[in-house]
């Protein structure tokens, strides 16, 4: 974000309602505790935690949140849940996340991915309490090319894997609800986030390359790179979270005018591979790695994403460097494999502090 800019969002959620769906993944957690943070009221809604390692359980998040557990493709217990607690804004983060585990199961990638989120949007449009409504979806939501053109907001959606598809089917979702019941001036605002590839402490899934290396240092096993040169917008996971509550404050404070898709990514011009996060981890780290001869399903090689919309509209923009990235996310996982067992709650509000005296 640009220096000198306004940072009334910081002091907006002081109070407020907020509920996330998938507050026990990876960014809903770090989001839950960012809004602890600064105040706000945080209710959750998702399935039970995927490892028991994962960042809910190790930040002991279900003593500090109402957390539900909850399926969101149950329309009746979503909506009772909803109507009950009455939140004024919710962040939609619950989703099946994963490329290659659509594969294996893509009725239910799309079931969770796109009719979920239909059931919340449904629920939304008649929930009284609701000022704002964000629905965060993914950079592979596009029709990718794989060209070095990034892709803007207006660009053509797609996917050739599941999870991809299921993504931007829920845009075209999100895009059809706007246009259908969210125009009239008293309804919710609503828009949509496309984020980049988001790493930090606190996740253990699968198939994911950062959450890989530091489960191969703590077992002493060697790390299979599936595509060392396939390059992505790599994001240290507070970068789209503030991003995210930045914009979340200007649909409630300005409007209509900021509905619709949002890219949030590093600056397009920083084309970081697989191989270049392995090695700038190794400047810290030892990891032996080995090349995955391996078979696997498609995933894309190139990615990138224009973050024009954000500066220019919102007037946000990354601030961590692709090495700061890198050693934010090292010491989250070194936080928590050097005290095992611990609340490691103090610790992420050490780096979400460090990181708001960035913006300042």
């Amino acid at each position: 974000m640009k220096a000198g800019m306004n940072l009334s969002f910081l002091d907006f959620y002081k109070g407020k309602k907020v509920l996330i769906t998938g507050d026990t993944g990876f960014k809903g957690s770090w989001l839950a505790i960012s809004l602890l943070q600064l105040g706000a009221k945080v209710y959750g809604y998702s399935l039970e935690p995927e490892h028991s390692n994962d960042n809910f359980i190790s930040s002991q998040l279900s003593t500090r949140i109402q957390s539900h557990r909850g399926d969101i493709n149950n329309f009746n217990e979503l909506k009772n849940f909803i109507e009950e607690i009455q939140p004024q804004l919710i962040f939609h983060m619950a989703a099946q996340p994963l490329v290659l585990r659509s594969y294996k199961e893509p009725v239910y990638t799309f079931q969770t991915n796109v009719i979920g989120s239909v059931n919340l949007m449904e629920i939304c449009r008649q929930l009284p309490s609701l000022r704002a409504l964000i629905m965060v979806t993914t950079d592979k939501c596009y029709e990718n090319k794989e060209t070095l053109t990034p892709y803007k907001e207006e660009d053509a959606l797609g996917g050739k894997d599941p999870y991809s598809a299921s993504k931007a089917a829920c845009e075209i979702a999100v895009q059809s609800y706007i246009h259908s019941y969210f125009q009239e001036d008293a309804s919710p605002n609503i828009a949509s986030v496309r984020a980049g590839n988001v790493i930090g402490g606190g996740d253990w899934a699968e198939n994911r390359i950062v959450p890989d290396i530091f489960r191969a240092i703590k077992n002493n096993e060697e790390v299979e790179l599936r595509h060392p040169g396939a390059i992505r917008p790599w994001q240290f996971v507070l970068e789209p979270i503030f991003a995210y509550m930045k914009l979340m404050h200007a649909l409630v404070e300005q409007g209509k005018s900021f509905q619709g898709g949002w890219n949030f990514g590093p600056d397009p011009v920083d084309e970081y591979s697989v191989a270049d996060l392995v090695s700038h981890c190794q400047k810290k780290l030892t990891i032996p790695c080995n090349y995955d001869k391996k078979q696997t399903p498609h995933e894309a090689k190139l990615l990138k994403l224009s973050i024009e919309k954000a500066r220019q509209k919102l007037n946000w923009q990354p601030v961590l460097s692709f090495q700061e990235t890198i050693d934010y996310t090292i010491q989250g996982y070194q936080d928590e494999l050097q005290n095992p067992g611990a609340d490691l709650y103090q610790f992420r509000l050490e780096q979400i502090k460090s990181y708001i005296a960035k913006l300042l």
